[in-house]
């Protein structure tokens, strides 16, 4: 699973977070954001409508890689396989969850923030994971100091990471992409200014990684 993760990750720089209300702006999100360059989308389960824009995205969307974030439990899990995610998201890893993973067809990028989550997920076979909440945590200062010692654990840091900043943290050695809602602003997605949304998406994908 974790070739299949890396694969993923590596696809472009930046991965966008998506948190979408209203399942009607799915596609033209999603079709503006691979339009952009970055096919690799994460839609998190923090509303109503993201189960349904998985599906829309995923079934409409020529290009798109649709995955799930913010999955906690084996039985959200189940419902993104449902939906169709190519790759599911975690901010951080339980036992029971990670047991329901080693039975799933879709890959996990579980989270962690410590050396010794790390350390533990990488046990179970995760070189790949999730650095989260990436900002608060210690930043890319921080995440530089866990790649002498953890050489075998390339992370995808998530968490208050900006246009700004992204460029910084790509540059790591045990960086592979970046994930970011920067890309997807409030006001745009509002308005449906896709065009904005797409010339954002494509100044990430130019960002350029270690």
């Amino acid at each position: 699973m974790s070739d299949q993760t890396r694969t993923i990750l590596t696809t472009a720089p930046v991965i966008p977070v998506i948190v979408i209300d209203d399942v009607a702006a799915a596609v033209p999100m999603a079709k503006a954001l691979v339009a952009g360059g970055l096919p690799v989308l994460e839609v998190t389960l923090r509303t109503e409508a993201a189960l349904d824009a998985m599906r829309a995205m995923a079934a409409e969307v020529e290009g798109a890689i649709v995955g799930a974030g913010t999955v906690l439990t084996p039985a959200q899990l189940s419902a993104v396989e449902g939906a169709g995610a190519k790759f599911v998201v975690s901010p951080g890893a339980s036992p029971t969850l990670l047991d329901a993973a080693d039975d799933s067809p879709v890959p996990l990028l579980p989270g962690a923030v410590t050396a010794s989550e790390a350390m533990t997920l990488l046990e179970r076979g995760y070189r790949c994971q999730k650095f989260f909440p990436a900002e608060p945590a210690g930043g890319r200062h921080y995440l530089k100091s866990l790649s002498s010692p953890l050489p075998d654990i390339s992370f995808c840091p998530t968490g208050g990471i900006t246009a700004a900043t992204a460029e910084a943290y790509l540059a790591l050695p045990n960086v592979l992409c970046v994930g970011g809602s920067w890309v997807t602003p409030n006001d745009a997605v509002a308005s449906g200014d896709w065009g904005r949304i797409e010339a954002l998406a494509r100044e990430a994908s130019a960002l350029k990684t270690q």
